[in-house]
């Protein structure tokens, strides 16, 4: 996510960091840096000079001009003004004050992941302690209103019974006294999309606006297409007044243009992102955490978010307690593999954990893949019970057994047991210096990355 703008403004940091004194002028050939690359990355144009000029004002002030670090003054102003543009005043999360049962309406073109973001936002209320009802209302493709209804039966989440040959304004309307009659408090109606805006698609959400009198209307906008996504959501936004956007796919080749210009252009918070197609992968959106990721200063606080609703406390004492008396196996390995691997993909991760993802760069594939974590697992799940307990016991023909059973090679498990042992070999020596000290920092977080530390 946003490599390449992150790149292009880590050489030009880089280049700020090293003045030791600074003038008006190296500012501003700084800041005609800048203003290049988020041209690059399809950030609207007006939006760009704004942007600069604000800088600008605020850099070649006397404060950071005579100050000892005026590099790191200029790239915090940076920081701070990236995070006013997305951001803005207020609240961005959803405004549920209501009675119940609540209306969401989910808009926005085809191909955006409209209606899987519809189960990934009802599965994120439900995790609110919320009762949300979906409701496929799309009734020119019928493959939208089985794929919502699939998705419910995945996700446990109830889905209204609509049909293709049904209207849309009279599905909408019957949903929402069939939730406010079944006690529902949330209802999320998934409507049709277009290739393009039109009249017909826009009249139609309008009647289903007076149906329904949404709290929420979301915006779903495929961040891959840049600034085009910014144009559609104006256009949305002048028809139907939108409350928020939520943001797909900022887990592909995203240039950035649309995660950085759309609350400037529409007035209207950024509220969700999408990171991913797995249905726990959409985050409540955070201006600073995002920026922060952008500049290469990580996102520590949802990393900790996504641990704590990961890791079971339980299990995390649990393992506390075998890393305290030296028992941890490769049993308790191979669960907190199995752990991280919920938290999303281990490049998402460790691009959250500060100076990792520039690290991971510069060690061209040098860390543990997908594929190897899932070749880890495949070795541990050919051991005996006894053997995961106590590797030691694992000689030549065991090994070779091992690898048989995993479809791998001798080499291979070696290597694993090489690794789990210096793994144990390091964990003792964190014991003696204090690990409680580094995983309270950590917010609890070492309890259950540890053992892949």
């Amino acid at each position: 996510m946003f490599d390449t703008l992150s790149d292009k403004l880590d050489q030009i940091f880089k280049k700020l960091r090293g003045q030791g004194v600074m003038t008006e002028e190296n500012i501003k050939d700084a800041l005609r840096e800048v203003r290049l690359v988020l041209l690059e990355a399809d950030v609207n144009f007006k939006v760009v000079k704004d942007f600069v000029e604000r800088v600008r004002e605020r850099a070649i002030g006397t404060q950071v001009l005579q100050s000892l670090a005026p590099g790191q003054q200029v790239i915090k102003i940076v920081h701070d003004e990236l995070v006013g543009l997305m951001s803005g005043d207020g609240d961005n999360g959803l405004d549920l004050a209501a009675k119940p049962p609540v209306s969401i309406m989910m808009v926005g073109l085809q191909g955006a992941g409209k209606t899987t973001t519809c189960g990934k936002l009802a599965r994120y209320l439900k995790g609110q302690r919320r009762r949300p009802l979906l409701v496929p209302a799309d009734v020119y493709r019928p493959a939208a209103i089985e794929q919502l209804k699939t998705l419910g039966r995945q996700l446990s989440l109830d889905v209204y019974d609509s049909r293709a040959d049904q209207d849309p304004v009279e599905i909408c309307a019957a949903a929402l006294r069939h939730a406010e009659l079944s006690g529902f408090d949330t209802v999320i109606f998934d409507t049709a999309g277009r290739h393009q805006i039109d009249d017909y698609l826009m009249g139609e959400l309008e009647r289903i606006r007076e149906a329904v009198e949404p709290r929420e209307i979301l915006f779903v906008a495929d961040a891959m297409t840049g600034q085009e996504a910014v144009n559609v959501a104006t256009g949305f936004n002048d028809r139907l007044g939108i409350t928020g956007v939520v943001l797909t796919k900022l887990d592909g080749d995203a240039k950035g243009g649309a995660a950085l210009s759309i609350r400037a252009v529409t007035g209207r918070p950024v509220k969700f992102v999408g990171l991913g197609e797995k249905m726990d992968a959409l985050e409540v959106f955070h201006a600073d955490r995002l920026v922060s990721r952008i500049l290469g200063m990580g996102d520590v606080l949802t990393l900790i978010e996504k641990a704590q609703t990961t890791f079971d406390e339980k299990e995390s004492a649990r393992l506390q307690e075998k890393f305290r008396k030296n028992q941890f196996d490769l049993e308790d390995f191979k669960n907190q593999l199995q752990q991280l691997k919920k938290m999303g993909s281990l490049e998402s991760i460790m691009g959250m954990i500060p100076g990792m993802g520039k690290m991971m760069k510069q060690m061209q594939g040098a860390q543990p893949s997908e594929k190897e974590l899932k070749r880890i697992e495949a070795i541990i799940d050919s051991m005996t019970r006894k053997e995961r307990a106590n590797h030691t016991i694992i000689n030549g023909s065991r090994r070779l057994r091992i690898a048989k059973g995993s479809g791998t090679s001798v080499q291979e498990v070696n290597q694993l047991l090489k690794r789990f042992t210096e793994a144990q070999r390091v964990m003792k020596q964190l014991q003696k210096l204090g690990p409680k000290g580094l995983m309270k920092g950590m917010g609890g977080l070492g309890k259950g990355m540890f053992p892949f530390s």
